[in-house]
């Protein structure tokens, strides 16, 4: 998995966004706001994550949380990614 180019995360005030520049810009209008898990994956994305179960694993060597939840939550997250055309 691999983020699109022309994404990029930024800290505006208090927020962390990912937002749309260059080209990707004319296919993408908005951005996405993201928590500290939600920063922490993206991050982890943009180190060359290959799949969803090695994010959840290297979310679960990161946070105490159990599998089953590290699991649902890498997924949905990255299930959100791929509907906004943000992953190749």
């Amino acid at each position: 998995m691999k983020i699109k180019e022309g994404f990029v995360l930024r800290k505006v005030s208090d927020a962390n966004v990912v937002i749309a520049t260059g080209k990707a810009a004319f296919e993408f209008n908005g951005m996405i706001t993201l928590n500290s898990t939600g920063v922490y994956l993206w991050e982890e994305l943009e180190k060359g994550c290959e799949s969803k179960d090695e994010l959840v694993g290297r979310m679960l060597s990161e946070y105490s949380v159990d599998p089953e939840t590290a699991k649902r939550d890498v997924y949905a997250f990255v299930d959100k990614l791929e509907k906004a055309n943000i992953l190749e």
